[in-house]
């Protein structure tokens, strides 16, 4: 062995490994939360200045001596779980050790320029001042280690434990406001409450399991193994039941618990406040692992829609085992075998979830109907027991697709109603339920039917596939415009399978019109750009349609201020009429893809939801393409009835 190489670790790989690493508040207390945990501390507080300028954490654990600040704290990549070996995996308290990797402190720089830590043990207390210019001086003098500064003294006020105070905060990464870390914060631990002797104080008010605000909205539940579940909140609860927590082949310590829920409506699980609980969260040893593994599943029936959850799975983070999780925490690498084993064992429960469910829905959802509707109650009544059944799972998923509006859902009854009807003729009753999943496929079942049967449908059908068969003879852009012009605007299912008739838009028009944005006085720059632009009311959703020429390139800046100016401008109209929150859509049909749909991508969707929610770009061929694909299989049978048709005219 010689001494010929030699290999070093630069100070800027701290930028890498901590001060842009992590992008949120939410994750970076994470890490300062588990920190405390390790340190067998009873409490954490956290105090968030209502200005933005600081934030403070403080625990009751059993502090650092400055050895240990030191050794262990400043030390990037000190691994606990290796080198202490006495309370390297187990604390003195018995508690799991959350920590790993030794870059969890290096995630306070990201939010914050300006660390404070000040740490009382054995009745002997310090703190040091870091600073990223400090650090940054440090690289650029290349220098080979930092030094941060002690604090005086007198500004030392901790006696007990570690506190922490982040000052010149980076005011971007703060978050939607301390309600929603509230929340966020509770979905990231699992070990919170008296019964962990664990509790998390925010701005003086305990972080509970309630504050997850999942439980509330569950409707029915699948509890994995047999622990203790707090289903105190869960008032919305009818059903549940338990299922294995393992395979019967799986290692000894290999277990899942927690649960599985869904709720009534998916609506229920995507609010402002908790964010979108439309998922199922994965802790171990305590703490968040996987933030939602549900997307993970590639299981795209209806149910996954209604299902959030949370469920621990400690082997994924086993002592004895490579480390899985990313840098961040965030993520995971998806090879791994504990990994692979656990996406095996969730489809095959969620498989058995899904057949519930089903019973479940149709039990209780049937039953909502029929308290809407004695009509409903009286059909079904009419019905045998065999096709009862399958009448039945009908209504429960006409219930369970996303419609707001229930006069729109008492349409979608009678439509189902009239389908079934000429199903049970032709014996195929099976088959169409089966095929009921969500509400462009029962469109779909529904105008291949009415096509033999029903005039009404049949023109409707009829004039989309006039637009369809127009479409196919196009070969230019410019041909492009004048038929999506001519089609698109009385023809909303273009751009939503599910809308139909666009209602009340006649004064809406004029009224935007006089505002400026339905304008005929364009700029020169305007007129090259636009086509045509509308505004219609559909299904409750206010949308300004823009169709831009086809061969024009576009901004992403001009149109995401386009888009702003028509929501600023309608908004001030709909709120003289005493609509205070209007649904708002803002839709550009445009022929040349822009800059950032290949380059940035994340840029673009956020850019269109800065708009408003649902805002977005869509192309010409797009449109086009998949009108022709939603259609095809009603085209070739469109060709066999306009045979016998024809022979039926002549005879």
């Amino acid at each position: 062995m010689t001494d010929t190489y030699k290999m070093t670790v630069d100070l800027n790989v701290l930028d890498h490994l901590g001060i842009n690493l992590y992008s949120n508040i939410a994750a970076v207390l994470t890490e300062a939360v588990a920190n405390a945990w390790d340190a067998d501390a009873e409490k954490v507080d956290i105090k968030i200045d209502p200005d933005g300028n600081w934030i403070e954490i403080t625990d009751n654990g059993i502090g650092m001596s400055v050895d240990d600040m030191n050794g262990k704290y400043l030390r990037v990549g000190y691994r606990r779980r290796d080198e202490d070996v006495e309370y390297g995996k187990v604390t003195a308290k018995g508690r799991p050790v959350m920590g790993r990797k030794g870059l969890g402190k290096l995630s306070l720089f990201s939010i914050a320029n300006v660390i404070e830590v000040e740490s009382a043990k054995d009745g002997a207390a310090h703190g040091l001042r870091m600073t990223v210019k400090g650090i940054n001086e440090s690289v650029q003098k290349k220098e080979p280690f930092y030094s941060p500064d002690s604090l005086p003294t007198d500004e030392i006020k901790v006696s007990k434990g570690t506190r922490i105070v982040l000052h010149d905060i980076k005011r971007q990464r703060l978050g939607r406001g301390v309600l929603a870390l509230r929340k966020r914060l509770a979905r990231r631990f699992s070990v919170i409450g008296e019964v962990h002797g664990f509790k998390i104080d925010l701005d003086a008010l305990p972080i509970t399991s309630a504050d997850r605000g999942d439980l509330p909205m569950v409707q029915f539940l699948w509890q994995l193994g047999d622990d203790a579940l707090d289903l105190t909140s869960a008032t919305q609860l009818l059903e549940q039941e338990s299922l294995p927590n393992r395979f019967d082949a799986w290692e000894e310590d290999w277990k899942v618990s927690g649960w599985i829920g869904t709720a009534r409506l998916p609506k229920q699980l995507d609010s402002e406040d908790a964010g979108n609980l439309n998922g199922i969260v994965v802790f171990a040893r305590g703490r968040l692992f996987h933030e939602n593994i549900l997307d993970r599943l590639n299981d795209g029936r209806l149910y996954t829609k209604y299902l959030t959850g949370q469920i621990e799975a400690d082997f994924l983070d086993a002592d004895d085992a490579p480390d899985i999780a990313t840098s961040d925490r965030q993520r995971v690498q998806e090879d791994d075998p504990r990994y692979e084993q656990l996406i095996i064992f969730l489809k095959s429960r969620l498989t058995q979830v899904e057949k519930r469910w089903t019973e479940w829905r149709r039990k209780h959802e049937v039953k909502e109907a029929e308290k809407a509707s004695p009509a409903l109650t009286e059909w079904l009544g009419s019905l045998r027991e065999g096709y009862r059944k399958n009448a039945e799972t009908l209504i429960a998923k006409l219930s369970a697709l996303p419609v707001d509006d229930e006069e729109d859902r008492k349409t979608l009854y009678k439509h189902g109603i009239l389908a079934f009807e000429r199903m049970k003729l032709r014996g195929s009753t099976d088959e169409f339920v089966m095929g009921v999943e969500s509400a462009d496929k029962l469109l779909a079942v529904l105008a291949d039917r009415d096509a033999l049967e029903d005039s009404l449908y049949r023109d409707i059908v009829r004039s989309r596939l006039d637009a369809i068969r127009a479409f196919q003879k196009i070969v230019d852009d410019d041909e492009k415009e004048k038929v999506l012009q001519k089609y698109l605007f009385d023809h909303l299912w273009l751009l939503d399978p599910s809308w139909e008739r666009a209602t009340g838009t006649e004064v809406m028009e004029s009224r935007l019109l006089d505002s400026g944005v339905v304008v005929e006085d364009l700029t020169k720059k305007e007129e090259l750009g636009r086509v045509d632009i509308k505004y219609r009311l559909m299904a409750g959703k206010h949308i300004v349609v823009e169709l831009k020429k086809a061969g024009r390139n576009m901004k992403l800046l001009e149109l995401q201020e386009q888009g702003q100016t028509y929501v600023d401008k309608l908004r001030k109209i709909l709120l003289a009429q005493n609509e205070s929150a209007p649904n708002i859509e803002v839709i550009f049909v445009i022929g040349k893809p822009i800059e950032e749909e290949g380059s940035n991508p994340d840029r673009l969707k956020s850019s269109m939801a800065a708009i408003s929610p649902g805002s977005r770009i869509v192309h010409y061929d797009t449109l086009i393409r998949g009108a022709q694909e939603a259609y095809s299989a009603y085209m070739d049978k469109s060709k066999e009835l306009d045979k016998l048709e024809n022979i039926v005219n002549r005879i």
